[in-house]
């Protein structure tokens, strides 16, 4: 069984701001998919070649998102090596991605919240760059929405990433990693 996380805020105050793009990317994804609500997320499962995938946006806030995944991880008995989590980073440019494993949160809360709640790192990620203004406050700027041109930057990369979440469920992490960093622009 494997675990896809697109990690954001709740709310439509946060609705297509920087720091939703992993549930921009799970939305993308799974397209007019209903979801439930079950340990304050909103999931789908789905079955690919057999294998049991849920899809997660965790309703609790960013910096609140291990909790929500842990029960995930817990109720499911999922091996950390079976979850990607995917979120926004601001020392990536926008427009690019980069899929790593068994790595630090790198400054992001909800991945620092995620490795306190499970007790460990060995998950993958998949960093969708946001760029980084920093004539701005960074919470002013990650909670901040993208321009039009923007928008159309993020959307050429969000759309590429069906073929890296299909990858991770048929091949798992390392090959998936494998397979796309450098490629991802």
């Amino acid at each position: 069984m494997k675990l896809i996380v697109g990690l954001g805020n709740p709310g439509k105050e946060y609705d297509k701001t920087r720091h939703n793009v992993g549930f921009m990317v799970i939305d993308n994804y799974c397209r007019s998919e209903i979801f439930q609500t079950k340990f304050n997320g909103l999931y789908l499962m789905k079955i690919y070649d057999g294998e049991k995938v849920i899809f997660l946006k965790p309703l609790s806030y960013m910096n609140l998102s291990g909790t929500v995944v842990s029960k995930y991880v817990n109720f499911f008995k999922i091996k950390y090596e079976d979850i990607l989590i995917i979120r926004d980073d601001l020392d990536l440019a926008l427009g690019t991605a980069k899929i790593k494993y068994d790595s630090s949160s790198g400054g992001d809360n909800g991945i620092k919240s995620i490795i306190a709640a499970l007790g460990t790192k060995t998950f993958g990620q998949l960093k969708i760059g946001i760029s980084n203004d920093k004539t701005r406050d960074t919470k002013d700027y990650v909670l901040g929405r993208f321009t039009n041109r923007e928008q159309e930057i993020l959307e050429k990369i969000i759309n590429k990433t069906p073929i890296i979440i299909e990858s991770f469920i048929k091949n798992g992490i390392e090959k998936t990693m494998s397979e796309f960093n450098g490629a991802l622009k």
